[in-house]
């Protein structure tokens, strides 16, 4: 059963999709009420899961499946823009907010219904459908994930982070102000330099000085800075390294984005992921920095009392879906264990660091350097793998699109790009012309070669993340809890980066819960992938705070 979902001015109009006597106009109190009772199987179609899950998770209710439109229409037009936006979607990007605003919108559920048969028209005309229905359902999987970490949080504690901060900062000065410990290293840099009134937050005021002082250097990057062969390097770096700390994850950040914790929970940090926010089907972030938590401050990200941590890394994922895509049977028997090993066990190449740069090369274009020697032992190794990211950078530089293994497909190259390809296929076209064109589609096609393994790869943790979501809430609350609590009592994601996932769980199903992780990674690989001999290892953690896991 499906269940249309369109907001209005005083809560939703909601009903069957199929049925036109089974809807009504609800409080979001009674479509609660509903969602838990005759609609708790449901399949949930709305416009934008960002804005209307929230007020059902508000009230405790957890839905199984949802299908929304914004984030389908996307993939779709994406392979052939539809003859007629709708409406709703128009008026919903006139008026965008925040991803708790609920969308003001006109939509009927008549419109929402169109628009469903719309989809599923587009999906049953593509070259694979099975595979592109898997994708919208995936996409609108990581949705309701999105939201639901969201609103539990990652359990994180003021308190730990203040210590962290203060043990390497000092303590917190007041506003406007430098941290003590910076304010003493950057008395040293101005001394080392001879320039008391240095501006070490200013770039251009700290290469001026740092030439004023001899060091030819082209740039303030720690790269650069870390080949000279000067007193002044040490303290800059380390100066560096904690303004980046400062900046990334401060006391600032920390009053705006971990909330001081209830009678019911501790601390926790509000992550603000916005789903298919990257073209390749990655996630983004609209704040926070939930896509990059530095070591430095992991330490603060702490279980709550009498509940664990479980944190699950996949590893080398794109060398695997890329073996998986390929069919290539060498690459993927090298992949059963650590793939780079496996490149070294096999003989392709000497060391683990030789298979990286190879690997990375074929991934990413690379030709220059090491990458130009070692890929070419790639390619006679396993030359199906390596053939099939090839034909997509050959793609991309005749600007044509090109498909992940679900069917999301890459943007074309802007008129701008077309404009450079076809002045240089002029008969009168200069050198310059020419050599810029060349470059120009060189670069399209590292795009495009990259495009179809990374997107690959979060496709595979989306499922990854559905199917264990899916296990998880099959589990009983511990002690029988039903509350707002986080997960309702349940373990639940609470963290996700890429290839990695963090689960928050009772401590007396933690290791139940790391043996879900691991099977969910292997059903994603079965249902992406059939049959075909790819493994996906993960490295588990059971620990109570995040940087135990290493």
């Amino acid at each position: 059963m499906d269940v249309l979902l369109a907001p209005d001015s005083s809560g939703v109009q909601a009903g069957v999709l199929g049925s036109p006597t089974e809807r009504a106009s609800l409080s979001w109190d009674e479509l609660a009420v509903r969602a838990d009772g005759e609609w708790a199987e449901a399949r949930w179609v709305w416009p934008d899961t960002a804005s209307l899950y929230p007020p059902l998770l508000a009230r405790g209710v957890r839905v199984p499946r949802c299908l929304d439109l914004r984030l389908t229409r996307t993939i779709l037009d994406r392979i052939e823009p539809g003859d007629v936006v709708p409406v709703w979607l128009e008026r919903r990007e006139e008026t965008e907010g925040t991803l708790l605003d609920l969308p003001r919108v006109e939509a009927t559920l008549d419109d929402l219904a169109a628009e469903v048969a719309d989809q599923a028209r587009r999906i049953a005309q593509v070259r694979d459908p099975e595979r592109l229905r898997l994708l919208c359902a995936a996409e609108s999987a990581g949705a309701l994930i999105a939201a639901e970490m969201r609103a539990d949080g990652m359990p994180w504690s003021r308190a730990r982070h203040d210590e962290i901060l203060a043990d390497r900062l000092g303590p917190r000065p007041p506003a406007g102000f430098r941290p003590r410990e910076m304010d003493r290293l950057a008395t040293e840099i101005a001394d080392l330099l001879q320039a008391p009134r240095l501006n070490l937050d200013s770039p251009v005021a700290l290469l001026k000085a740092l030439r004023r002082a001899g060091l030819s250097v082209e740039s303030t990057s720690k790269w650069e800075l870390r080949r000279l062969d000067h007193p002044v390097v040490e303290p800059l770096l380390a100066y560096k390294s904690l303004a980046r700390l400062l900046a990334a994850n401060g006391w600032a950040w920390l009053d705006a984005w971990v909330a001081p914790g209830r009678e019911d929970r501790a601390d926790r940090f509000r992550t603000d992921y916005v789903p298919g926010g990257v073209v390749t089907g990655r996630w983004a972030t609209s704040g926070g920095g939930a896509l990059q938590i530095p070591k430095s401050v992991r330490g603060a990200v702490v279980a709550d009392p009498g509940w664990r941590l479980v944190v699950a890394d996949a590893a080398q994922i794109e060398p695997r879906v890329l073996a998986a895509m390929a069919r290539d049977v060498a690459l993927a028997t090298a992949g059963r264990g650590d793939l780079y090993q496996g490149l070294v066990d096999s003989g392709v190449v000497d060391t683990r660091d030789h298979a990286k740069i190879g690997m990375l090369s074929a991934l990413y274009g690379g030709t220059s350097g090491e990458a130009g020697l070692l890929l070419p032992r790639l390619k006679r190794a396993y030359p199906k793998a390596v053939g099939y990211v090839d034909r997509a950078a050959a793609d991309g530089e005749r600007g044509q699109v090109v498909r992940t293994w679900l069917g999301r497909t890459s943007p074309p190259p802007g008129s701008a790009w077309r404009e450079v390809q076809d002045r240089a296929g002029q008969g009168d076209a200069s050198d310059s012309d020419e050599r810029r064109a060349r470059s120009q589609a060189r670069d399209w096609g590292r795009f495009t070669r990259n495009f179809v393994v990374q997107g690959t790869a979060a496709e595979w943790a989306l499922c990854w993340m559905a199917g264990l979501r899916r296990r998880l809430e099959a589990l009983a609350p511990v002690g029988g809890s039903t509350s707002l609590a986080p997960g309702r009592g349940r373990p639940h994601l609470v963290f996700f980066l890429h290839d990695e996932i963090v689960v928050h769980t009772p401590a007396e199903v933690a290791e139940h819960v790391r043996d879900l992780v691991v099977e969910a990674a292997e059903s994603a690989g079965r249902l992406m992938f059939g049959t075909f001999p790819i493994t996906f290892p993960l490295d588990v953690a059971i620990v109570e705070t995040y940087d135990q896991a290493g």
